[in-house]
């Protein structure tokens, strides 16, 4: 039996791929509305939600969840998350519009970032509250609250033991000095706690996040403050591959390309962070994360149930519970995994000298990859429906999804030319703008026509850096929802969702009554 080749096959969720095998449904979407196109399914975000609640509800007795809008501008992902009752995590002027516009609240806005001297000012009048980032913003608010109302505030910190230089947050040294002022402006300013977030994926670095703001309540309770909140932040994981053991097959065969043994496998001199040195491979690549099999619900789980050694070994979950503290949480990519999926359409394939086949495709890299990363997932080819006659196998039966790892059919095609190796290119004049620098197999040549879905792309692929080069306009954005049976797509800024049928209303807990200020928390059951 012959090896079957490299491959980096997706997870993709149930619905999106239900989606994508009802073709007519699919078809009709594209002749409405066009290609390229922006797929989400605030479906896949409410089940998400009701997963992470699960296990914050097992935990925890009050929590808040904040989504992280920045993941992706849709309208829908807001309006979900507002009808389900959450909170929001906005970082611009322009998303706290949004935010208010989808019927949030000041109380379950929540404001994240670094912020000009002009959005403070519309903060202070909105009444949102305002994770602080730096000792400017703590001043500047002191001076621009005035006589109004006190203004809520958390403190973000950083520079934990263990936990590389960030740009963002009061460093542990200084927040002594931070804490001073929040002291000495009590009647302008309501200091509700810590703040802190981990780029890492690692819980070790978060656990010494926690034990290092728990020290800070204690000290924050010597200035005459009372903290009752903690706010993890985000980064909970993605899951984007569909089998571990392809994906580690894949790395191992860009390894040996890269040492020169077998086919190339990246464009070019790529080699996606890794070095070559006395004859071995060296290094951590760019795509380190989606090798990820992690899902977001057991890293919080472990995340909260971990021990505190200076606390006995009592948990996360304990100990916030027993200082009467709130754990706030702002994620974005755990909320968005698979809840999203941009469609494209094959322009040409083009052979260059050497063999490398292009597959060109009617969108940029960046509608679709963020920032500079590798995107390590396999692109799915549907072939076009004018091209049904000639996809059809002998007993007549449509070919299904085709990816990186459908590589042996169980029947005989009619038009069969083999795997083939493929490089995807984006539209722009660039040299740059190739939408994968690895390698994609596919099972047979793609042809112009044919649609390539890239797979969960809601998470800050499909709007961190969209490039309008050339005048082209981004794709546009569609909502995909099953109702009644069937498929409803509507433009993202027209959906609105609706109760499921069966399921209890939202309950919300009233705050504690010892407390003086409420704070503003959801510990809805799912």
């Amino acid at each position: 039996m012959t090896a079957p080749l490299p491959a980096l096959p997706a997870k993709i969720h149930p619905l999106v791929r239900a989606f994508l095998d009802t073709r007519d449904a699919l078809d009709e979407t594209l002749i409405r509305f066009g290609l390229p196109v922006h797929l989400v399914f605030p479906q896949v975000f409410a089940e998400n939600l009701k997963q992470l609640r699960t296990v914050l509800d097992r935990e925890l007795p009050t929590y808040r969840i904040c989504y992280a809008h920045k993941a992706n501008q849709s309208r829908a992902f807001v309006r979900t998350a507002e009808h389900a009752g959450i909170a929001i995590d906005v970082a611009s002027p322009q998303e706290l519009a949004s935010a208010i516009g989808a019927g949030f609240g000041p109380m379950r806005i929540e404001v994240t970032g670094p912020k000009g001297e002009a959005f403070l000012r519309t903060l202070i009048e909105c009444g949102a509250t305002i994770n602080v980032d730096n000792l400017w913003e703590l001043r500047r608010i002191a001076e621009l609250a005035g006589d109004r109302a006190t203004v809520p505030v958390l403190l973000r910190v950083s520079g934990f033991p263990g936990s590389p230089l960030s740009r963002f947050g009061v460093p542990l040294e200084h927040v002594d000095r931070a804490l001073d002022l929040l002291s000495a402006h009590r009647g302008r300013i309501s200091f509700l706690g810590f703040a802190f977030h981990i780029d890492s994926g690692e819980n070790a670095e978060r656990v010494r996040a926690v034990e290092a703001c728990l020290t800070l309540v204690e000290r924050a309770y010597a200035h005459g403050l009372s903290p009752r909140v903690l706010d993890l932040g985000g980064g909970l994981r993605q899951v984007f591959t569909a089998d571990a053991d392809r994906f580690d097959g894949y790395v191992r065969a860009l390894r040996d390309a890269l040492l020169g043994r077998g086919e190339p496998m990246s464009w070019g001199a790529n080699t996606f962070g890794y070095h070559v040195d006395d004859g071995a491979v060296h290094g951590t690549p760019v795509f380190h994360k989606y090798a990820n099999t992690i899902p977001a619900t057991r890293m919080l789980a472990d995340l909260l149930t971990a021990p505190l050694e200076r606390h006995g070994g009592r948990t996360v979950a304990q100990v916030a519970a027993d200082n009467l503290l709130d754990l706030w949480l702002e994620p974005g990519k755990a909320l968005l995994d698979h809840a999203g999926v941009t469609v494209a359409r094959v322009e040409f394939v083009k052979e260059l000298g050497d063999g490398t086949l292009l597959v060109h495709v009617d969108l940029s890299r960046d509608a679709v990859t963020p920032a500079d990363q590798e995107v390590m997932v396999d692109p799915i080819v549907l072939p076009s429906a004018a091209h049904d006659k000639d996809e059809r196998y002998d007993d007549g039966a449509i070919t299904p999804l085709r990816s990186a790892a459908d590589t042996a059919p169980a029947l005989r095609p009619v038009r069969e030319t083999g795997p083939v190796g493929v490089y995807f290119a984006g539209r722009l004049c660039l040299e740059r703008d190739l939408v994968t620098n690895h390698k994609v197999w596919l099972p047979q040549r793609p042809r112009s026509g044919d649609l390539v879905v890239f797979p969960n792309t809601a998470a800050y692929h499909m709007d961190l850096s969209a490039a309008s080069a050339s005048m082209h306009p981004p794709p546009a954005k569609l909502a995909v929802a099953h109702r009644a049976g069937s498929f409803q797509v509507c433009r993202d800024t027209d959906y609105e969702p609706h109760s499921p049928v069966g399921l209890p209303p939202v309950h919300r807990t009233p705050p504690r009554a010892s407390r003086r200020t409420p704070v503003p928390r959801e510990t809805e059951a799912p």
